[in-house]
């Protein structure tokens, strides 16, 4: 009876050590941490986190065996049961912290998250710590091993589509030719910001906000237009056309100093940048050009065309230059006699 009420403190007492560490001590331990700025220490604390109280619990039972009357053989099986716990609860803080450290090197390299990565190292550490337990409980892995290899054809043969979409994310991270973060117009003609690309989809939210989910072996396997590569800032080409009858030397003077005075003055133009025309076109009733003018990203391109066309619809009107309409001339050959 004694040893029984020893065993149950020691279990109590571990219990309340971990609760005191891992309701209140962590919590302080984070903020510390927060203030660092080596990042290890915050992925070991995020790892360790919801698993503190399960260890110190199991320790307090491991403790306690020593007290407790038990037979060899049932204390042969709990301590193996503690163990298989104990070797889980290290796989699944592997699991967070290696997870976290993928993450974190990603981020150096990717303005936004990729679950793919973490995903794939999750799944390698799991399937050691698997492995681990059955080692410990006795079971020959050599032949599960064999298995796997033999298994593992027929079901890459059953998966080929997930494989590929696999294969395909990493292949599309791997080039750094689209991230998430980035601006990308698929040949389908869908449309967005890249949100993330995980071990089967790349999620691309567009400007209405809506998500579309692709298979990442279509995008691989698309033409992919990407508007934020080789840099953010592109081109915005404006075409206008002008009346036969105006003058040429005037109307690339007028547009011009709109478009400077657009790049200077509306959000997300290039004030830098000095805009020019190119005349390219005798068209039926008007002779075109176009407008070149340049932006900060891709949708900043909306609102410079919105006021360039404004601004240049009140200037043409000032100084009198005609943007003609639509005009068929008829010539009827013949007449009544």
């Amino acid at each position: 009876m004694k040893n029984m009420i020893i065993s149950s403190v020691i279990i109590l007492v571990c219990f309340v050590i971990g609760i005191i560490l891992e309701k209140l001590i962590l919590p302080r331990f984070k903020k510390l941490t927060a203030k660092t700025k080596w990042m290890i220490d915050d992925l070991i604390v995020d790892s360790v986190k919801g698993m503190i109280i399960l260890l110190l619990t199991l320790l307090g039972v491991y403790i306690a065996l020593v007290y407790l009357p038990l037979t060899q053989k049932v204390e042969m099986i709990v301590s193996k049961v503690l163990l298989v716990l104990t070797i889980f609860s290290a796989t699944i803080i592997a699991m967070k912290f290696f997870a976290g450290i993928v993450a974190m090197s990603i981020t150096k390299f990717l303005p936004a998250r990729t679950g793919i990565f973490r995903t794939v190292v999750k799944i390698v550490i799991l399937v050691i710590g698997v492995f681990v337990i059955l080692n410990t409980l006795g079971v020959s892995i050599s032949p599960m091993l064999t298995a796997f290899g033999i298994g593992g054809l027929a079901v890459a043969l059953a998966l080929q589509d997930t494989l590929s979409n696999l294969f395909a994310g990493v292949h599309i991270i791997a080039v750094k030719q689209m991230k998430p973060g980035n601006y990308i117009k698929l040949e389908t003609g869908e449309e967005g910001y890249i949100v993330d690309i995980g071990w089967r989809n790349t999620t691309i939210r567009m400007l209405q906000n809506n998500l579309v989910i692709v298979p990442n072996n279509k995008i691989a396997s698309s033409i992919v237009t990407n508007y934020y590569l080789p840099d953010e800032e592109m081109a915005v080409l404006i075409q206008v056309g002008v009346s036969y009858d105006s003058d040429l030397e005037k109307v690339e003077k007028v547009t011009i100093e709109v478009a400077e005075e657009v790049m200077k003055e509306v959000p997300g133009g290039v004030p830098e940048f000095k805009p020019f025309i190119r005349y390219h076109t005798f068209h039926d009733f008007s002779i075109n050009f176009t407008v070149i003018m340049r932006c900060r990203s891709f949708v900043d391109q909306y609102l410079i065309k919105h006021e360039f066309i404004k601004r240049l619809h009140r200037r043409y009107k000032k100084e009198g230059i005609e943007i003609p309409f639509p005009i068929r001339t008829i010539h009827i050959k013949g007449g009544s006699k």
